[in-house]
């Protein structure tokens, strides 16, 4: 699988320094885990939009990353649909949940929502670049042309575009797995890093004053 070298020389860095403004900032928190892939997929189905879960669950944890509110019709906000009705299926309401939930987490327990480990895994790369184009367009909706970055943000959001270009190319083999699980792990780290500058970073700005 083709990578982004620079994105994952960056993975080791960027999540210390997350892990040590969690640390300061946030309690450790209990939350329900996120929908698996096919409990989505059943739920995404009746709706007959051109969405996967994955392109799904991107778009709302960039959303969120960027400081939109999650709340109440929020399958709309993040899909820039406002004729777009909140479903009644508590599936979307657990994956708010589940995504509000374990970006505030200290621990860093966020997940992403991919395929499950026996898809092939060009098709996990391909939902992962998917998963990044959609994060993308969620934050920008909510964070606008100015996000407060800072310069480890600005430098997620610049290898996050350019993941969100990439296509996968395996062999199956042991190498490209472990390629894999170094770039879901740097977006995994890039969707906080983000979340922390724009969301978490001014709701302590506003508690302080």
């Amino acid at each position: 699988m083709k990578v982004c070298a620079i994105a994952l020389i960056r993975c080791s860095q960027a999540r210390d320094t997350l892990a040590a403004s969690r640390f300061r900032s946030f309690a450790l928190q209990a939350h329900a885990p996120l929908p698996d892939w096919q409990q989505m997929h059943a739920a995404l189905s009746p709706l007959q939009l051109s969405v996967s879960p994955a392109e799904l669950h991107g778009a709302l944890a960039g959303w969120i990353a960027g400081g939109g509110d999650a709340g109440g019709g929020w399958l709309a906000k993040v899909l820039a649909d406002d004729g777009l009705a909140q479903p009644e299926d508590d599936t979307f309401n657990a994956l708010r949940d589940a995504t509000v939930a374990s970006m505030e987490d200290r621990e860093l327990n966020f997940q992403l929502l991919l395929p499950d480990d026996d898809a092939a895994v060009e098709v996990r790369g391909n939902a992962l670049f998917d998963w990044c184009r959609s994060f993308l367009g969620g934050f920008g909706l909510a964070a606008g042309p100015n996000p407060p970055l800072s310069e480890e943000g600005g430098e997620a959001l610049e290898d996050l575009a350019r993941l969100a270009m990439a296509e996968a190319e395996s062999d199956g083999d042991e190498e490209d797995e472990a390629a894999f699980a170094e770039i879901e792990e740097f977006v995994r780290v890039a969707a906080l890093l983000l979340h922390g500058d724009c969301a978490l970073g001014p709701r302590h700005r506003n508690r302080l004053h």
